[in-house]
């Protein structure tokens, strides 16, 4: 099978680059509402701050024109839960309107009515009903990532009125009451013992709320996805990197709406590498050929950004070293994740996220040879296996290895 690497898909976003119809967008515009330039509604709570002409941004909140218990309409974590089908994500992603303004990442420091409203809402523990005043009708066009669900539905904010106090929690407004402690404690804090959801950590920093008073800014949303991964993950390996290796090979799976992750945990110091394989005509994949990407780290770590597989490389991370900390053990790490043609819309890597936490709920399998894991793996992949083993760096390394234990 033909190794093709392109995503040009995921650079074109919609305008046509191929000459024909957009597949992601002709799914979407049949939920699109009907409004002209007022409407009301409850906000999931859910906002947006775009990276586009940083540090001049778009910002602002999303809603659909119906009241009520929105918060499935934004929450991946809803929807791992309730294993929502694409169709009905899409249905709801298509529902939202970004009533949007224009801010300066600094200016949050002292806000504007806007801005304010876009902080409550940010730190809202339910859904927040509201009532919106647009410039003009908004455009059915979606902003497609890989890292965040999609964002549709834009149009110029001219007055927003809360039709509500929005609910949140009092830890919650404590740590973003206090100007005194760094962005990164605030964030572990926040995690610590369940406070928020992970999905909320990231609106809140998104939001410009979380650091030292002079420091803070808003951080677009595709950012904070991956700081929030990141700052966690590497949070938890400082307590990691200290405890026993675990003592036998173990395997553990996931799957969700077309994508599908093999675990494998080998005895060792921890190491970390994520390897993706695209089936034709997967969402990031157009082309008839199968297209692998990978990124890894040593025991010391990376220095630098995970190009390749971006932001569901710190996501994965993530959800290991949760596992890691709960067994008190530290492990060499190698994912493989299989993308097929089901998963045909972008849905964010917070699905990604509760698909790994789910898959470490379970028992693992376990196995005296890593070839008896690499059999196990190819029943439930389509992908050869062999196509992923000659990209993993890690696993090459770990084969070449003369480990201490061989000669005991």
């Amino acid at each position: 099978m033909q190794i093709f690497y392109s995503e040009v898909c995921v650079r074109c976003r919609g305008r046509g680059w191929c000459g024909k119809p957009c597949k992601i967008h002709a799914q979407l515009k049949e939920f699109t509402p009907k409004i002209k330039t007022h409407f009301s509604g409850s906000s999931p709570p859910e906002i947006f701050v775009g990276r586009i002409g940083y540090p001049q941004i778009n910002t602002g909140i999303l809603s659909p024109n119906e009241y009520g218990n929105t918060e499935e309409m934004s929450l991946p974590e809803k929807w791992y839960e309730k294993k929502l089908t694409i169709r009905e994500i899409l249905n709801y992603r298509g529902k939202l309107i970004y009533s949007r303004f224009k801010s300066e990442i600094k200016s949050i420091r002292k806000p504007n009515k806007f801005q304010e409203v876009m902080q409550e809402i940010s730190l809202a523990e339910k859904s927040v009903s509201a009532e919106f005043f647009l410039k003009k009708p908004f455009t059915p066009h979606f902003n497609i990532d890989k890292h965040l669900p999609m964002i549709g539905n834009p149009a110029p904010l001219k007055k927003i009125i809360l039709q509500e106090n929005p609910k949140i929690k009092r830890k919650v407004d404590y740590i973003v009451s206090d100007t005194d402690n760094k962005a990164a404690n605030s964030i572990i804090e926040l995690h610590r013992n369940s406070i928020t959801e992970t999905s909320n950590i990231i609106k809140i920093l998104s939001a410009g709320l979380l650091g030292l008073k002079n420091n803070r800014r808003l951080v677009p949303t595709r950012w904070a996805v991956t700081a929030v991964d990141d700052t966690l993950s590497k949070n938890l390996l400082k307590r990691i990197k200290y405890y026993p290796e675990i003592s036998e090979i173990m395997l553990f799976h996931g799957d969700y709406v077309g994508n599908h992750y093999e675990f494998l945990l080998l005895p060792d110091k921890f190491s970390f590498e994520v390897i993706e394989g695209f089936l034709p005509r997967s969402v990031w994949n157009q082309s008839e050929s199968l297209t692998l990407t990978q990124d890894f780290e040593r025991f010391n770590g990376r220095k630098y950004y995970a190009d390749n597989v971006t932001g569901a490389y710190y996501t994965a991370r993530l959800v290991v070293c949760e596992y890691l900390e709960k067994i008190k053990k530290q492990a060499y790490v190698i994912i493989f994740r299989e993308e097929g043609p089901e998963y045909n819309a972008p849905l964010g890597v917070g699905i990604l996220r509760e698909l790994g936490r789910d898959a470490f709920t379970k028992q693992p399998e376990r196995f005296d040879t890593i070839q008896q894991a690499l059999q196990q793996m190819q029943s439930r992949f389509r992908i050869p296996v062999p196509e992923f083993v000659k990209k993993s760096v890690l696993l090459r390394e770990y084969k070449m290895q003369t480990r201490l234990n061989r000669w005991i």
